[in-house]
């Protein structure tokens, strides 16, 4: 059966389309442990104008992260490249469904010249799946980091790559510019897959982190998911172990929060010494680094992390 949804008589389109007509999800009262303050500051101001001044997007914004007053305060921001829309319909994510328009050629220098401004030392791009394209975005990515090279040259740079569908040759260009670290995050346990990122394969993502530690054996990997969807233990344990296996250097790993009553339900919130408890479990199966607490999201605190990672390689 086909649902078709007016998008263009309406007056604003809905940003989930898929979504629209699902009915609405349970929604669990957030803990104590989940609360953060509402974003006022200076330095938020200051970053929200140097964003828009440029025409760019923020994962910050569009994916609603918590953190965002804490990480605008310090003018630290994840650009979100290629657009503002998703080819891909995850049941857990906020990011805008729909199609997507044409790249923007100009976006590499914005995105470079907003670093700049900002005095980044460290700076993570991220950007929506653009299946539509023939690698998916890889060329757009190299474009970026080469961008930012050329215009901040002692910047270090972390991507957060999506998977590209798959698409023979990609992560061979992302990673031929020499990003600093490579990040792509496998969000859940396989057994989740179906119904959290139903666009996405569990193994082809783990093969994407193996092959970017391949081509480049100096590069840092890192991968991250959530809990409250509903995995097991067991599964999480599993995970790690299927990171390990491709060398896999950096775990994230958060507590979900629901964007909307459309959006994937939390099943539980998993509390702070269970999130401590796996950083430990991870750190014991070898991983040089773990961030592992209900707010932890894969771009926070991530120049302060590959600093750690830098110090821990060099001994």
């Amino acid at each position: 059966m086909a649902v078709l949804i007016d998008t263009v008589g309406a007056a604003t389109p809905p940003r989930h389309p898929e979504k629209a007509h699902r009915p609405d999800q349970p929604a669990l009262r957030k803990p104590d442990w989940i609360r953060v303050k509402a974003p006022v500051s200076r330095g938020y101001a200051e970053t929200r104008h140097i964003v828009r001044e440029h025409g760019l997007h923020t994962v910050c914004e569009e994916a609603g992260c918590p953190n965002i007053g804490e990480c605008w305060e310090k003018k630290h921001a994840t650009f979100m490249i290629m657009g503002d829309t998703c080819t891909r319909a995850c049941s857990f994510c906020d990011v805008k469904t729909g199609l997507p328009g044409a790249l923007d050629p100009a976006e590499p220098a914005h995105v470079a010249d907003a670093t700049a401004k900002l005095g980044l030392a460290h700076i993570v791009v991220t950007s929506v799946d653009r299946d539509d394209l023939d690698d998916g975005g890889a060329a757009h990515f190299a474009a970026v980091i080469g961008a930012i090279r050329r215009r901040c040259p002692k910047t270090t740079i972390e991507v957060l790559t999506p998977d590209f569908l798959r698409k023979a040759g990609a992560v061979e260009k992302v990673v031929a510019a020499r990003p600093d670290v490579f990040n792509h995050n496998l969000e859940t346990v396989p057994s989740k897959y179906l119904t959290v990122r139903p666009g996405a394969r569990y193994f082809a993502s783990i093969r994407l982190l193996q092959r970017a530690k391949e081509l480049d054996p100096l590069i840092f990997t890192k991968s991250g998911i959530m809990l409250g969807l509903g995995e097991e233990r067991g599964e999480v344990l599993q995970v790690m172990d299927d990171l390990r296996a491709a060398d896999v250097d950096f775990l994230t790993i958060g507590q979900y929060l629901q964007p909307s009553r459309k959006h994937h339900p939390v099943v539980r919130f998993v509390p702070p010494d269970e999130f401590q408890a796996l950083a430990a479990v991870a750190y014991a199966k070898g991983f040089s680094m773990v961030s592992s607490s209900p707010l932890t999201r894969s771009s926070h605190h991530a120049g302060e992390d590959f600093a750690r990672l830098k110090a821990l390689r060099a001994r």
